[in-house]
């Protein structure tokens, strides 16, 4: 089965250092590494981890930059429509800093500030497909692909990590709206949505659904080597697991546990060997 995804594509640049700079203060990197990144893209690396079919639509564009991301992508076995191939602006690039020590990073993105004005025409999918995962990053994209998956009857999939205005439209056509601890809403906006959960890094994955609620906890990690992209690998995992008949508190088990393989490993892509080895 197929997972549709829909949303943003970074160049990561990932400096590991053994302590992040202050403010005026150069500090020397240990390793150096470029990968595809964004939460949509991400989680499409999941997907294809876990041995589902991922397509991916985003914006790359003509820039010398996208080229990279295409070639990890490529890689990583996943299918990407570049819904602006002409488009002249290099993709966002994110800085990415990693702490040697245990795995916290800080990140400085643009994220889709450069992209191209107006709706981006994307390829409905001819195969059947399993869920829909969006990040609200192209919010054009993001309503037109959510109008599409509930008039198929295709569960939709919200990586909420913050608040964006097209998200008013795009909430009463979320299935699951999986949000971070951080992440905040006008009172009242996520009452229409089924599914509503909250991930707190090492702490349980809060759930409400159907009147019912409770909590999941997250496996420990002994070393905690990396968490850039952890909750882009939680939602890839829970996206790629949707309609395998799980009560909703055993897929977001499967999905902590999916994410604490991620963060045992250094590096942007590191950590697919050893998911794919394990569940694919």
């Amino acid at each position: 089965m197929t997972v549709l995804l829909a949303g943003l594509c970074t160049i990561d640049l990932v400096q590991r250092v053994r302590r992040l700079p202050e403010p005026g203060e150069k500090v020397q990197a240990l390793e150096v590494d470029t990968a595809a990144g964004g939460p949509a893209t991400n989680a499409a690396v999941t997907v294809a981890a876990l041995g589902e079919r991922a397509r991916l639509l985003t914006v790359l564009g003509a820039h010398p930059l996208a080229g990279l991301a295409r070639a990890d992508l490529d890689a990583c076995g996943v299918t990407v429509h570049d819904l602006a191939p002409e488009f002249p602006h290099p993709p966002a690039v994110s800085a990415v800093a990693v702490r040697e020590r245990d795995g916290e990073r800080t990140v400085v993105s643009h994220n889709a500030g450069t992209a191209p004005p107006g709706p981006l025409a994307w390829p409905e999918p001819a195969e059947p497909v399993r869920a829909v995962l969006l990040d609200g990053h192209h919010p054009e994209l993001a309503l037109g692909v959510a109008r599409w998956a509930r008039a198929a009857g295709v569960p939709v999939l919200l990586d909420a990590g913050s608040w964006k205005p097209v998200l008013t439209e795009l909430l009463p056509l979320v299935d699951i709206a999986a949000c971070s601890a951080h992440f905040r809403a006008p009172e009242g906006a996520l009452r229409a949505v089924p599914a509503v959960l909250t991930t707190a890094g090492p702490e349980p994955v809060r759930w409400r659904a159907g009147g019912a609620e409770g909590e999941v906890p997250v496996p420990p990690v002994a070393e905690v080597a990396d968490t850039l992209g952890a909750g882009d690998v939680w939602h890839g995992a829970l996206a790629a697991r949707v309609g395998d008949r799980l009560a909703l508190p055993e897929l977001i088990a499967f999905a902590n546990e999916v994410a604490a393989e991620r963060v045992r490993h250094r590096g942007p892509r590191s950590w697919v060997g050893p998911i794919r080895a394990r569940w694919e």
